[in-house]
């Protein structure tokens, strides 16, 4: 499974933030893989590379919070019109200490099963290999564990948890189908809840299948499908949700067309290397 060598070559300061975590990690491999269904090289390199995207390789295995109103601005810009609106809103000042926690509370306050007018917000903010998030997400991590995460949501970045933290995660997020159809995009987007770092995370998954020495199945998920059309410029643009439906057979068809292919909206070995050698 995995060595501690070859969680040295990977995450090469993985211990900086935790010590012992890359040790960790190893020891638990064998046991959490096969406890999880992790059971294939390319399964485990595909929730390996979603966490060394997630948690930057063992260097922020806690989410950075410490955003200035500014920059609260550029990435909530529907939210917050200017720092000034945002000091307002969070009921804060310029020169806060206490910005942060009233800024996370304020944006993360009604979702994710957080509590408004509690510090959820800021208090079950994305921890651990896959940066679970959300009251309602350590909660539910928690149970699957065996853990009570809600009082004590920073076991998910013990060395000794770290891991199965982790690839429960993966699995309560619906990853493992995707993983075994080599389907970076629909693990993505299933761990992720969009597609966010997707090269990266892409990149990784390359390292990651190198370092194990997985192979890929030779059919790519409709998910996968759907996406590299998108990328390639489906209109209109494909919702990447796996459901080979008629908007996917329309843009799988025109990309046929422009390519002198068989025009028959099927994902045939022909069609799948053109667009392997179109995103190439």
């Amino acid at each position: 499974m995995l060595t501690f060598e070859i969680m040295q070559e990977m995450w090469p300061h993985g211990d900086a933030k935790i010590p012992g975590l890359l040790r960790g990690i190893a020891s638990a491999s064998a046991t959490v893989f096969n406890k999880y269904g992790l059971d294939s090289d390319l399964v485990i390199a595909h929730a390996m590379a979603q966490f060394s995207h997630e948690c930057g390789a063992g260097l922020e295995m806690t989410e950075n919070i410490h955003y200035t109103a500014a920059r609260a601005c550029q990435v909530w810009p529907r939210r917050f019109r200017d720092p000034a609106d945002c000091y307002r809103q969070v009921q804060s000042f310029a020169g806060d200490p206490e910005f942060p926690i009233k800024l996370i509370d304020n944006v993360y306050g009604h979702r994710m099963g957080n509590r408004p007018g509690t510090h959820d917000g800021s208090t079950f903010i994305g921890r651990g290999l896959s940066q679970v998030t959300g009251r309602n997400g350590y909660r539910d991590l928690g149970a699957k564990l065996g853990l009570n995460l809600i009082a004590n949501p920073d076991l998910v970045n013990s060395s000794t948890e770290a891991l199965e933290s982790g690839v429960a995660d993966f699995i309560l997020c619906g990853c493992l189908p995707f993983a075994r159809q080599d389907d970076v995009s629909g693990v993505t987007y299933h761990l992720n809840g969009g597609l966010t770092g997707l090269s990266e995370r892409t990149t990784w998954l390359g390292k990651w299948k190198r370092v194990l020495g997985a192979s890929s199945p030779v059919v790519h998920g409709t998910t996968w499908i759907q996406h590299s059309l998108n990328i390639l410029g489906a209109e209109p643009t494909l919702v990447a949700d796996g459901s080979f439906g008629p908007l996917t057979v329309a843009a799988l068809k025109a990309f046929q067309a422009s390519h002198g292919l068989e025009v028959d909206g099927r994902a045939d070995p022909a069609t799948l290397a053109a667009i392997e050698a179109a995103l190439a």
